[in-house]
């Protein structure tokens, strides 16, 4: 065998390993970066749920705060019509704190059906029904 051809032959034998190696670091290379695409993708669909997740709770926690705070200004609410109602003036009118006067009852003192109907024996219907009226809307009637 002739050096000179195994010199030649050699360097082909070395350029082909060369070449072949260069290609599997290139098709490796190309691998690891599709994977690399695919695992940012799956990255970025799981950020997307998370960041929809943590909204979801976020709207919850609002709305249960929000229903929380809603009843507790109903809560507020009904107390202050309470307070309103037993807070209102309980006023009569000059002819009926005469006529309860006459049968010993005080106007704001509460009065009972069977003491109202002797108080109010001596007027007409119509007068009774309107002192009545009166006197329940003024909360002293039982």
């Amino acid at each position: 065998m002739d050096p000179e051809t195994n010199d030649a032959t050699a360097p082909d034998v070395s350029e082909t390993q060369e070449q072949t190696t260069t290609d599997r670091l290139a098709q490796a290379t190309q691998s690891l970066a599709d994977a690399l695409v695919n695992i940012n993708a799956q990255f970025e669909s799981l950020h997307a749920k998370v960041d929809h997740i943590v909204a979801a709770i976020d709207e919850g926690t609002l709305h249960a705060a929000a229903g929380n705070k809603l009843a507790d200004l109903e809560k507020a609410n009904h107390d202050l019509k309470a307070q309103a109602a037993r807070a209102r003036r309980k006023t009569l009118s000059p002819l009926v704190t005469t006529l309860l006067a006459k049968e010993g009852v005080e106007g704001d003192a509460l009065i009972e059906t069977p003491i109202v109907e002797k108080a109010l024996a001596g007027l007409s219907i119509e007068q009774r029904i309107a002192v009545k009226a009166e006197l329940a809307r003024a909360g002293i009637l039982t």
